[in-house]
């Protein structure tokens, strides 16, 4: 029973609002030293008991290390906003006078529907895609159709809706792809309940789900653009009766 004071040191770690990565280290440490105590067991065991924990998350890390290049992504996104990314997405979409922050986002919604099912997960996402080209984009195309600069309560609406899109496309698309986290998980729990399925049975069926999905948001997306074009109708008459 020992081994639980695990679970309080991370429940009075995130009561306290302690950084959530040191509780959990913390509560690790005290699980392994937990699971060393016996009887007769001295101070020296217990002391190697707490580095053997710190060397397991060290060689776990090594073992990964490949996995965590990918955290290499933020600060070259970083370096590239600083470089003015997102002001050349903005004048990028300006060119284009047909696009609209709802228009953009049914294209945006579409690929990455289709490259979810491909499995191509990490091509999109909040902070790679979303943050510094897609959220940008949608907003230069609302201040073509404003003709200038975009209250800050409308800017914040396309921010979030560039945000739900991104979240939409990819829960519904990769249910297609058959070595998804979630058809593994729904095919081994069939399976316990006596009820046999192939992974290409599960990822077929989220087809028409998927269609389903991206006709309900791309619906919502043209309601968001008129939407859109009221509030900037709006800030317009606003400002000529000031």
């Amino acid at each position: 029973m020992l081994v639980l004071l695990g679970i309080a040191v991370v429940v009075l770690g995130f009561i306290a609002r302690i950084n959530p990565l040191l509780v959990i280290l913390l509560a690790a440490i005290v699980t392994g030293v937990a699971a060393a105590v016996a009887p007769g067991v001295g101070v020296r065991a217990l002391w190697l008991a707490a580095v053997n924990t710190l060397a397991a998350f060290g060689d776990a890390f090594n073992d990964n290390r490949y996995f965590h290049i990918t955290w290499l992504v933020l600060p070259v996104i970083g370096l590239l906003e600083r470089a003015g990314l997102q002001e050349r997405a903005r004048l990028l979409i300006a060119q284009v006078r047909a696009a609209t922050a709802g228009r953009l986002l049914i294209s945006y919604l579409l690929v990455r529907q289709a490259t979810s099912a491909l499995g191509l997960t990490s091509l999109g996402g909040h902070p790679q895609m979303v943050r510094p080209l897609v959220a940008p984009m949608a907003e230069g195309a609302a201040e073509v159709q404003a003709g200038g600069s975009l209250p800050d309560a409308l800017r914040y609406r396309i921010r979030g809706m560039s945000a739900a899109t991104d979240n939409v496309g990819l829960f519904f698309g990769e249910d297609i792809f058959i070595a998804i986290g979630s058809i593994v998980l729904m095919v081994g729990f069939l399976e316990q309940a006596g009820i046999i399925v192939e992974p290409l049975q599960m990822s077929v069926w989220a087809i028409p789900t998927a269609i389903a999905a991206f006709a309900v948001h791309g619906a919502r997306l043209l309601l968001f653009d008129r939407s859109v074009k009221r509030e900037i109708a709006a800030a317009a008459d606003a400002g000529a009766a000031q």
